[in-house]
């Protein structure tokens, strides 16, 4: 039976903030191979629920450059993971703006309706939010300097995990050791 705990959003943000205009050096780079930002938001994520999701192929994990889900890179399909994920693991929802919290995830679209950059929100300045990136890497950069067609916000409802567990927190934001693998 899985429990369901709460995201730690201030550990998200703590991450995002940490390495937003850096690079942890457990995770690939994918700047110049296709954009680098839905794998610093799914390290943020990670930070704030210390766990993923193994599954073959449809999970959110990262073991290495050549070994990780397509969700934990790609922006549609880091959506369908985290909108569809009734299994291990972070599990979002599509939001209206009022609802949207630090920690909480912001994609953006062209005019095709082609979602291409994913950001992590990282706080509020008044009624405006700050967002951190990383490809075009960006720090509590409002949300509205971005130029952009539409966008979606994904609103962390929680995390399913077979048992708590948040010790995985002070190594990954020093860079220094990913969750145990627990298959």
């Amino acid at each position: 039976m899985l429990l369901i705990k709460p995201y730690d959003r201030a550990r998200a943000v703590e991450y995002a903030r940490r390495w937003a205009l850096d690079r942890n050096p457990l995770f690939t780079d994918f700047t110049g191979q296709g954009g680098n930002c839905t794998n610093f938001v799914s390290q943020s994520v990670l930070a704030g629920s210390c766990v993923m999701n193994y599954t073959p192929t449809f999970g959110w994990y990262y073991i290495s450059s050549t070994d990780r889900a397509p969700s934990w890179t790609g922006v549609e399909f880091f959506y369908d993971f985290m909108t569809t994920n009734d299994g291990v693991g972070p599990f979002m929802r599509e939001v209206r703006r009022r609802n949207v919290e630090v920690g909480d995830v912001i994609q953006l679209a062209n005019e095709d309706d082609d979602f291409y950059h994913t950001l992590i929100v990282t706080g509020f300045d008044g009624q405006a939010i700050l967002v951190s990136a990383q490809s075009d890497d960006a720090l509590d950069r409002r949300l509205s300097s971005y130029n952009y067609f539409s966008l979606r916000y994904l609103h962390v409802e929680g995390v399913r995990v077979e048992y708590p567990d948040d010790t995985c927190f002070e190594g990954l934001i020093e860079g220094t050791s990913l969750p145990m693998q627990m298959m």
